[in-house]
């Protein structure tokens, strides 16, 4: 089994991936944090418990992490996700209470023991950063508990926030780029599972629509469903699920290793993730940044029919 640890500002998509995570026979989820994001902390914390108790998962330590980015007002997606976050289901919800840890502290402790066990964990933030930069750097001996990092944000050269940025990445730009520099400063593998892939994985509503007979299977019917009338299509994509379903089969994405920068500034292009795909070296020669030095495997393509047919096997 792999040992994970998912970061999340759970929304329907967020769902979508602790479903999968929770209930993959492959997979060991060692832990959830959570940050805002796609709604305020309160309620990120309240799915997920919440999510996690339909996916028969109440023995998962959650705990509470960054209610907001490192210097910007939050920013919800409140549109996409609902009122609650989970897409106002009326979801019976969980009572049970959060691990008494802050997130970074409960993500020291699990690293630190992986780390001296050799049983390294993938990361998988699907959220803004806030929470990843803060343990890096507060904390950069507990780098050594980590495997990889799979982030789900950014995009090679489009955007769903902006015109050109993503939103987990918008949301908290500061965050990302101290998360990359970290990660190259230490020596962490990391992959971005951005936009160029993210829509690809897609489940129809009649396969959606079989779903029943379990908690988990409800649930995900559900989230499918109120993806589908969002959009106003006959399907949706589980979205952050996809960054799930790469770690658990990698040889259904494709990605390419390029530097990778975080655009921090600039009236249109804040929270761009800058995939620097130059492949002559005299390019760089009158560019005064020079390249990033650190290197992100970037998502290119993704086979959607497959990671979406391990979802469904998964969550029924």
């Amino acid at each position: 089994m792999k040992p994970v640890i998912l970061d999340v500002d759970t929304g329907l998509d967020d769902a979508c991936a602790l479903l999968l995570a929770a209930r993959h026979p492959e997979l060991d989820l060692k832990a959830v944090t959570c940050a805002g994001g796609n709604v305020g902390l309160d309620d990120v914390v309240r799915n997920t418990l919440t999510v996690l108790d339909a996916a028969g998962r109440p023995d998962v330590p959650v705990a509470r992490g960054a209610g907001v980015p490192l210097l910007q007002p939050v920013r919800m997606a409140r549109h996409v996700h609902g009122d609650d976050g989970l897409g106002d289901l009326d979801w019976p919800r969980s009572t049970r209470t959060t691990d008494p840890r802050h997130a970074v502290e409960l993500l020291r402790d699990v690293l630190r023991e992986a780390a001296a066990t050799g049983d390294l964990i993938t990361l998988i933030p699907l959220a803004p950063l806030t929470n990843i930069a803060l343990l890096l750097r507060t904390y950069p001996d507990a780098a050594a508990g980590l495997r990889e990092i799979v982030f789900m944000g950014g995009a090679a050269g489009i955007g769903n926030a902006t015109a050109s940025a993503e939103f987990n990445i918008w949301t908290d730009p500061e965050a990302a780029a101290i998360v990359l520099t970290a990660a190259g400063e230490l020596g962490v593998p990391t992959t971005m599972y951005g936009l160029d892939v993210f829509y690809d994985v897609v489940v129809t509503l009649e396969r959606a629509r079989g779903l029943s007979g379990s908690p988990s299977a409800e649930l995900a019917r559900k989230l499918i469903e109120k993806r589908s009338e969002l959009y106003q299509a006959d399907g949706a994509s589980i979205g952050d699920g996809g960054a799930v379903c790469a770690v658990i089969d990698p040889s259904g994405l494709t990605t390419q290793p390029f530097p990778v920068r975080i655009e921090l500034s600039g009236s249109w292009s804040r929270g761009r993730t800058i995939v620097d795909t130059r492949d002559w070296s005299a390019d760089l020669t009158s560019d005064p940044h020079g390249p990033s030095p650190t290197t992100v495997q970037v998502a290119t393509a993704v086979d959607g029919k497959r990671y979406a047919e391990m979802w469904l096997a998964t969550v029924s």
